[in-house]
């Protein structure tokens, strides 16, 4: 059974909500940041998600590849759809001290006179005061219907937040929660304007992880819109609008505090709640989550099936769900061969409209089917959707070679990672459709003619094939292959194997990808284990294992040495690095 409007959304038995499948709106109930969080799921999906949807005929849908990592920029801005920030802090505020501008309001609960369950003159002044904060920033179109709306309610209750969305939606800036007098979170403050501090953080971080040199403008410029980039996307963000890059730096900043907090921003153009709060399972970065409406694809039969018997959609024609994703971040390594990876998916959970449970079984974003039907589609032609091609161009078909080409490149640049990372089997299934166009004699005139763009088609092809042989260096190196845990003497064997082959390939191999083979090399033949228990040894100490491993050792540093000797040649002979 599907809800038929935004009304009956999370309306589900009083007993279920006592037994813990959300938080109450009472004040009083709502004294952890854990149940502030499902009270504030609950409030922020049913009035800035599921109202819009049912209110507005077209509402933009998410598509589910938009909440894979790496994020695209923007295409449109919807200016008639909700869109807000907020953080909330698990603490009392200290006005003063705090390290952000903001207007606050005050709870009865925090006046020492305030005498519970009377109204008082006291209270009066208190309510008077908060109203007029309210006024003093909303726009002057909107102060008789506030007028009305805050007579006699405590506008610090939490009871009253979802009514309050409808004047906090119209304001600017962001809101602020916190605890009162009494251990219960209560809204406390609007208008925050969050500090992003972002030029000082990304010199920071494009230093530590050695990607700019103190004082070096071409190093700096060269590298910085992958530092900018892989910031960002930490956050679960690409390069963005001002409210969702502030709230990503402002909880950066809180996090290396040691604050206990939550941020939460809705985007106008990304139509995706996104949320940060520190978690044990995450030691260097606040975690990530994003929560959107997305409409499930047609040939995913069964799971639709089980989405509607079990009453998941929220739109039965449009197959609409609401999909939260939880995400992790990966450190950064030079030597990754997806080395601008800074987050992966790490949940999937789709949310019952009418009971708020979650059902974490299905995979909704990470399907390699659905990657290959898109491929396919756009190969053939028959893709229906947009794409933004290298950040400026829309392209909305493809009904020509061009703009195929144009979706090819982006789709590409998209899931180069995950093209990388997949499986052989997918892998060899995308080839297959890729060279089946590309190497298409019939198309081979117009492909001349745009050569340009063919050829950035084929670069980036080039580039995830030469990835993928590296990829298994990498893995050798962390003693893996194809997934499984392997001894030394199979890790030094199947290191020797493949380089032996890469050798007569390495030539033509990206420059970037040749440091990285030689570095995973590096990394095994000065492992401290292999030098101090087989290497350092006496040979008449060694068992025949340990002999079997000294001779392997040597072989790759032979081969090491001919790697670095082929690349300093081929640098050498082309007066840089290809």
């Amino acid at each position: 059974m599907t809800i038929s409007t935004w009304e009956q959304c999370f309306t589900e038995p009083e007993k279920q909500r006592e037994e813990g499948a959300g938080a109450c709106t009472d004040d009083k109930s709502v004294s952890t940041l854990a149940r502030l969080k499902k009270f504030l799921d609950r409030v922020h999906i049913k009035y800035c998600l599921v109202r819009p949807f049912f209110e507005q005929h077209s509402y933009p849908l998410v598509d589910p590849r938009e909440l894979l990592p790496s994020f695209e920029a923007d295409l449109f801005e919807y200016p008639d759809l909700p869109g807000f920030s907020m953080v909330a802090f698990d603490r009392q505020l200290s006005y003063f001290n705090e390290m952000f501008q903001f207007d606050l309001l005050h709870s009865p609960a925090d006046e020492n006179d305030f005498i519970k369950g009377q109204t008082c003159p006291l209270e009066l002044a208190i309510h008077k005061k908060n109203v007029q904060v309210f006024l003093n920033r909303l726009p002057k179109k909107f102060h008789d219907d506030f007028k009305k709306f805050s007579n006699e309610k405590d506008l610090t209750n939490l009871e009253n937040y979802s009514a309050l969305l409808d004047f906090l939606l119209k304001m600017d800036r962001g809101h602020v929660m916190a605890l009162d007098a009494e251990y219960s979170f209560y809204f406390s403050g609007i208008f925050a304007s969050f500090p992003s501090d972002i030029d000082a953080e990304l010199k920071r971080f494009g230093l530590r992880i050695h990607k700019f040199d103190a004082d070096n403008n071409r190093v700096y410029e060269q590298n910085r819109d992958f530092v900018y980039q892989f910031l960002m996307e930490l956050y679960g963000f690409p390069v963005v609008s001002e409210r969702r890059t502030s709230a990503a730096m402002f909880a950066r900043r809180l996090y290396k505090m040691g604050e206990t907090f939550l941020i939460r921003v809705l985007g106008q153009s990304d139509r995706t709640i996104t949320t940060y709060y520190p978690h044990p399972g995450n030691k260097y970065y606040p975690r990530v989550e994003k929560i959107a409406l997305v409409n499930v694809s047609k040939q995913r039969k069964e799971i639709i099936r089980f989405l509607q018997d079990n009453g998941f959609m929220i739109h039965p024609h449009k197959k609409v769900i609401i999909l939260k994703i939880t995400y992790t971040q990966h450190k950064y390594g030079k030597n990754n061969v997806r080395e601008d990876r800074a987050l992966s998916v790490l949940k999937q959970e789709v949310i019952h409209p009418w009971t708020g449970m979650c059902c974490t079984s299905l995979n909704i974003i990470k399907d390699t089917y659905s990657m290959t039907l898109q491929l396919n589609d756009i190969v053939r032609g028959e893709f229906k959707g947009k794409i933004k091609y290298k950040k400026h161009e829309i392209i909305e078909n493809t009904d020509t070679h061009t703009n195929r080409l144009k979706f090819l490149h982006s789709w590409l640049s998209k899931h180069q990672r995950r093209i990388i990372g997949y499986s052989d089997e997918f892998y060899i299934n995308a080839s297959k459709l890729l060279e089946h166009y590309l190497l298409d004699e019939a198309h081979a005139s117009e492909f001349n003619e745009l050569r340009d763009l063919y050829q950035e088609v084929w670069a980036i092809y080039s580039y995830i094939q030469q990835a993928r042989k590296i990829q298994q260096l990498e893995d050798l190196s962390n003693r893996l292959f194809q997934g499984k845990r392997i001894s030394y003497c199979e890790m030094l064997e199947h290191m020797i194997e493949i380089m032996s082959t890469l050798k007569f390939e390495i030539v033509r191999y990206f420059d970037p990808l040749v440091i990285k083979a030689i570095a995973f090399g590096d990394d095994i033949i000065n492992s401290r284990y292999i030098q101090s228990k087989y290497i350092t040894p006496k040979e008449d100490t060694l068992t025949p294992y340990g002999l079997s491993i000294r001779k392997l050792y040597g072989r790759l540093v032979a081969l090491l040495d001919e790697f670095k000797a082929i690349r300093k040649s081929h640098v050498d002979k082309s007066g840089s690095a290809k």
